[in-house]
Formats: structure tokens, C-alpha cells, sequence
């Protein structure tokens, strides 16, 4: 039996944490736990820390928060554990080479997408968004590019069509501790093997913007599915409708719809109808709509379309625009 490896572990959200947990339950040594400082959050601003930080602390691992790892100080602070490797799981900080070269097996990392497909900030909504019919998890031998480094283990899991990003996130957080415990016994008996990754192949995952949420009804109504499911939690699909008198703007968020064929020749963006199934409104792609189910007006809760039309009805008439007041230029092709 080989002997437990000494590991620290770098991660920031909840899904970081669940890897954590489950090297908490392996057997395996925590020696440190590195997290970012904490932040201010809520209408307090209250300094809050994050999901692996508390868990940490639950467990009387050494917590460390440097802002970066650019002091000598910082780097031979994490030298002194004298790791034999270090865990990285959404961290959101750069770490330097001298930083990857210290521990005796280097750094890995989980990250959320089969590599070298959606390299980046935001593997899961990206797949999501594009129509993958498959992501998973990719266990990586880190180096100084961004997730360019040779991959120890993948596994895989598949995309539904009523999967979100929330529903996504909860997959891979279960497979991804597994394909790491995997990863870890691999290096312990220096058994494992380092792919290099193809370049010419990978694709890239931006960071989501809030800018990206405001629906374009020009785009196709399957793709506008995808954008609203990949999208949950955040930053969250919405439209900004106004009020013809007051002219105030309300930004109305998308919690759930899917695509209809319709025979409407309605103007991308129009409203073809709106009862208590949900607000059919035509796309950019002919004989496709998309049918809003559950909306959420600000200051209020996600409710479905039909107890949002008792009270707001005014605002969702056949034949008017999704956004904006005036129906003068709507009309049919």
C-alpha cells in the first residue's frame, strides 16, 4: 500500500470545496488549504469567505490568503509545507512557475470540461451554450499556459436537454472528486500517464458578462434555449420591457422556456401569444418560437407565466414587442 500524499489545496466556490471534502475523506494529509481574501458581499457588505475557507476551518485545516503569489515570503511559506503536491479546483488566482514547480509532483487541477475542448473561466456554461451533447472533468498537470497542460484523467458525463448550468455543476462535482481520488492514487504509484493536449483542437470559454444576458430574439430560438439554460444561476437571461407611460425600464430574468414550432409569420421578438402555457415569442429562426414559462419580475420571486399574466397582463399582448412600448412597427411578414 502506498503512503499518503501530502497536499495542498487551492479552491475558492462550493464546487471547490467538495473536492476538498472528499480529500478530507481520503487518506490523504490536507496540510494546507489556500482560498482568496475574503470579500465583501450582500446588501451589508459584509466580508464574507468563501465555501472552501469554511470548510477548511470546520476541519482545522491551516487556512492561507495571499492576494497573489508574486512575494518571495508567499513562495517559500508554501515551500515550507513541503507538499508533495498541490490540489488547484477554480481558485481564480495565477500561480507563478516557481509556484507549480514546488511541490515534489508539481500542481494539478480539476477543471470542468473535457480538454483541450473550453479552456478558460466558464467550461460548463460555454458547453452548455454551444449544444455539447457530452462534457466532464479533466484532471490536468498544470503549467504556465491556461489549462494547456498534459491530462492525467478524464471522465465524462452526458448533457440533457434540460440540463442548466446549476443542474451541470452539481454532475461534475460529484464525478469530479472521484476522477481525482482516481488521479491521486495514479501519481502515488507513479503508474499514471500525461497526455499532451492537441492545440489545434481546443476551444476557449470566456468569462460570462452580465452584457451577454439581454436575449437577442434575432438568434435562433434553439440557441436562445441553450443561453437561458447555460445561464442559471448566473448572470441569468432577461429582456428589459419599458412602460409606456412612465417609460420605466424593468429587466425581466428567464428562469425557464423551450422551443415550439409555429406556423406565426410574426417579426422576430413579437409576442404571437400569452395565456397561462407561457409567452410565445417569435426568433430569428422561421417556424420556431420560444415559450417563456417562468419569469421573475424585479423585487419579486420566479413565478410561472400564468400567475405573472394575472397581474401583469398588460404588459404581454399578441402582436407586441417582447421589449420596448410601441407597436407601430410590428406587423406581419
Amino acid at each position: 500500500m502506498s503512503k499518503a500524499l501530502n497536499i495542498i489545496f487551492a479552491g475558492t466556490p462550493d464546487f471547490a470545496a467538495k473536492h476538498l471534502n472528499a480529500l478530507i475523506q481520503s487518506e490523504h494529509n490536507i496540510v494546507a488549504v489556500y482560498c482568496p481574501p475574503d470579500k465583501p458581499a450582500g446588501r451589508g457588505k459584509k466580508m464574507m469567505a468563501c465555501a472552501t475557507k469554511l470548510l477548511a476551518l470546520e476541519h482545522n485545516l491551516p487556512v492561507k490568503q495571499p492576494e497573489n503569489f508574486k512575494e518571495v515570503t508567499v513562495q517559500q511559506q508554501l515551500a515550507n509545507y513541503q507538499a508533495d503536491v498541490m490540489v488547484v479546483v477554480a481558485y481564480g488566482l495565477i500561480l507563478p512557475e516557481v509556484i507549480l514547480e514546488t511541490p515534489r509532483l508539481g500542481c494539478i487541477n480539476v477543471h470542468g470540461s473535457i480538454l483541450p475542448k473550453w479552456r478558460g473561466a466558464a467550461p460548463i456554461q460555454r458547453s452548455l451554450e454551444a449544444g455539447d451533447d457530452i462534457t466532464g472533468v479533466t484532471i490536468m498537470q498544470m503549467d504556465k499556459g491556461l489549462d494547456t497542460g498534459d491530462m492525467i484523467c478524464t471522465t465524462t458525463c452526458e448533457i440533457t436537454s434540460e440540463d442548466t448550468s446549476a443542474t451541470l455543476y452539481e454532475k461534475l462535482a460529484i464525478a469530479g472528486p472521484k476522477a481525482l481520488i482516481d488521479a491521486l492514487k495514479l501519481m502515488n504509484e507513479n503508474t499514471h500517464t500525461r497526455s499532451p493536449q492537441n492545440n489545434t483542437t481546443a476551444t476557449y470559454a470566456a468569462k460570462l458578462d452580465k452584457v451577454e444576458a439581454e436575449l437577442n430574439w434575432q438568434q435562433n430560438a434553439d440557441y436562445l434555449h441553450r443561453k437561458i439554460r447555460a445561464f442559471i444561476p448566473w448572470p441569468v437571461a432577461q429582456f428589459t420591457y419599458t412602460e409606456a407611460q412612465s417609460m420605466k425600464e424593468h429587466r425581466i430574468r428567464i428562469w425557464q422556456a423551450r422551443p415550439v414550432i409555429t406556423d406565426s409569420t410574426f417579426i422576430a421578438g413579437t409576442i404571437i401569444a400569452a395565456d397561462k402555457k407561457g409567452i410565445l415569442v417569435a426568433t430569428g429562426s422561421p417556424q420556431h418560437a420560444l415559450q417563456l414559462e417562468v419569469l421573475q419580475i424585479p423585487g419579486k420571486k420566479a413565478l410561472p407565466v400564468g400567475d405573472i399574466l394575472n397581474a401583469k397582463a398588460d404588459w404581454f399582448v399578441v402582436g407586441q414587442p417582447i421589449t420596448g412600448t410601441s407597436v407601430s412597427h410590428i406587423g406581419k411578414q
